[in-house]
């Protein structure tokens, strides 16, 4: 599918290239690329130009990296809309939030629902290895949020549906200041883990109705949870 590269700007040769593959159609949102060394190796250029390459697709919006799982397709069209949804955030985060929260409500436990019928195993251990790290991560806030994403953009892959895991990506920013609001509300990440935990059974059992109620129950939870965090600007993000 690709060809070795001149030597002068590698990695603008390679994002040329993978550009060139998206609008072919021979990538599409939620594909996953293959890994650094591999496509060093494709490309017979140093991992070095292979991660400027990758950077580079970043800042166009069509790739977003996973810690632990890999660099995926985006739909290029998630990085206008992430940015909107931050600057909703930012003009009044108090009123973002709650249409973030209403959101949720109307999507994910369909969702849900959805990976419920489609879940292969893949989309299962990453969710079991998520919520491994949430459950030894209770007093470590970053790792703990970051795996709780994970946790969900797993279940959106499950969906097997590029559109919906290109609109989790574009408001994966938002989630993680919501999660960040949430965390120190006592008993938070504890209630967090007992939904989670049922919305995993539901799926491992491919449970539809199952599902969607332990994502409504969890979001519910959330949304307590939101009313009892302090009144307080948004925490920094963490990384």
């Amino acid at each position: 599918m690709y060809r070795a590269v001149r030597a002068s700007r590698l990695y603008e040769q390679i994002v040329e290239q993978i550009e060139e593959s998206i609008l072919q159609g021979a990538l599409k949102p939620g594909d996953q690329l293959p890994a650094e060394r591999e496509l060093a190796q494709t490309f017979a250029v140093s991992r070095t130009a292979v991660r400027e390459a990758v950077k580079a697709l970043h800042e166009k919006g069509l790739v977003e990296a996973y810690s632990g799982r890999g660099t995926f397709i985006t739909n290029g069209a998630s990085q206008g809309i992430r940015q909107s949804l931050h600057w909703l955030l930012r003009v009044g985060h108090e009123e973002g939030l709650a249409y973030l929260a209403e959101m949720r409500a109307i999507l994910e436990p369909e969702i849900a629902a959805l990976a419920a019928t489609r879940v292969e195993e893949s989309h299962l251990a990453a969710m079991r290895e998520a919520f491994g790290v949430m459950d030894r991560s209770r007093q470590d806030p970053a790792a703990f949020i970051e795996a709780d994403l994970d946790f969900h953009l797993a279940l959106a892959e499950a969906a097997a549906n590029p559109l919906i895991l290109s609109l989790i990506d574009s408001i994966v920013d938002l989630l993680r200041q919501q999660r960040i609001r949430i965390f120190h509300v006592q008993g938070g990440p504890e209630r967090g883990q007992f939904h989670h935990s049922r919305i995993l059974e539901a799926i491992e059992s491919r449970n539809v109705e199952g599902a969607r109620a332990a994502m409504r129950a969890h979001l519910e939870q959330v949304r307590e949870d939101s009313r009892s965090s302090q009144a307080q600007p948004l925490a920094r993000k963490i990384s």
